[in-house]
């Protein structure tokens, strides 16, 4: 069979891109709770394994391995909950501490604007007026969240139940879609996804327990109030790639000036962040999950604002796996190991405008050096 021109097999690809944005945009509620689901299967095939191997049956072994993560999960909401229970009491001195700061910057606006206090409350007054206005638009579409999110939760574990139990028939049709010459390939691209997006998430939950403890030990020791509420809410909110660290500074700044007159506090607050997430990002989390999703910095902030755009929140926790398990995908096929060049953070030290050797597709695709190939 005559192979198709080069034109022809770009465009092919770029109608294929195109083809899965708008299947992520169409049909988001449908596909994000399946993939979710994928993912978090992956994680727990070392626990239904285990149970397995000591002859628990299938379906038994599945349903521990699901209540194992629900447990962790149920964990970790009750930590929440006690956190922001112990912030609901302080409500009083809350309300105290915002008529300081208030007053503090309602001065400072005179004093630099020359906008009185009543100009200041009118405005806040027309700016109130205005939210009230939208307050249905604004109620109407928290239910409809409210709503899409028990349904999301409610389908995860029937999803997880199911994939788990049928994984062999999955793994059958994915082989069998393949012609027997690239078996070799496909299997070695589904336990390269395995083995990358295990470590991921599991790297991740270990990240949000030592974030959580060090960051809240250190901002006890300084004496900032919720200092755990505080550590939590950014080590959840750090799940998110790039946009969950500042979403969680300005979060923990708006805790701190609520729960202390003192604006040192809010600094110090920011500074021991600073400290902790470039531990983490330096030390800790590259020793943890190591170097298994290898994409460049562009590529994932790319693929988070993409899928925040499609997903929402669970869209730009999942892009970063999703774009490593494509990765694997293209360097596997020779077709698209393009694309992989494009993911990737192998970046040419030589630029390919002086050296024509690295324009070439060989050079490019090969895994192996010349004295390998010697």
């Amino acid at each position: 069979m005559k192979p198709l021109p080069l034109t022809v097999r770009r465009s092919i690809e770029l109608l294929g891109l195109y083809l899965l944005i708008a299947l992520f945009s169409v049909a988001n509620s449908i596909v994000m709770p399946l993939l979710m689901a994928f993912f978090i299967s992956l994680m727990l095939l070392p626990i239904f394994r285990f149970l397995r191997k000591i002859k628990i049956p299938e379906i038994i072994a599945i349903v521990l391995a699901i209540a194992t993560a629900a447990l962790i999960i149920f964990g970790i909401l009750t930590f929440f909950s006690l956190q922001v229970a112990s912030l609901v009491k302080d409500f009083p001195q809350i309300e105290k501490n915002l008529n300081l700061h208030w007053n503090t910057l309602s001065s400072w606006i005179y004093r630099n604007l020359n906008v009185s206090a009543d100009q200041q409350i009118k405005v806040l007054q027309e700016q109130g007026s205005k939210l009230l206005n939208n307050a249905g638009s604004y109620l109407s579409g928290a239910a409809v969240s409210i709503t899409e999110m028990f349904v999301f939760l409610g389908l995860l574990p029937i999803y997880i139940f199911l994939i788990l139990f049928y994984k062999n028939l999955f793994l059958q049709f994915v082989f069998i879609w393949f012609s027997k010459e690239n078996h070799t390939q496909v299997e070695s691209a589904l336990r390269e996804t395995e083995v990358m997006i295990k470590s991921y998430l599991i790297g991740l939950l270990i990240q949000v327990s030592y974030m959580t403890v060090l960051l809240g030990g250190l901002l006890m020791i300084i004496g900032i109030k919720h200092a755990m509420l505080i550590a939590i809410i950014f080590a959840l909110l750090n799940l998110i790639p790039y946009v969950g660290a500042l979403v969680g500074n300005i979060i923990g700044v708006l805790l701190t000036l609520t729960s202390s007159s003192e604006l040192w506090h809010v600094f110090a607050v920011l500074i021991v962040i600073a400290v902790v997430q470039f531990l983490d990002n330096n030390i800790l989390m590259p020793r943890i999950v190591g170097s298994k999703i290898k994409i460049n910095a562009l590529m994932s902030i790319v693929a988070v604002i993409v899928g925040g755009t499609l997903a929402g929140v669970s869209g730009m926790f999942l892009s970063l796996p999703m774009v490593a398990v494509l990765k694997i995908i293209f360097d596997h096929t020779k077709d698209f190991r393009h694309w992989g060049i494009l993911l990737g953070d192998e970046r040419p030290t030589l630029s390919p405008m002086t050296n024509p050797e690295l324009r070439m597709r060989a050079t490019v695709f090969s895994g192996e050096t010349e004295e390998e190939k010697e």
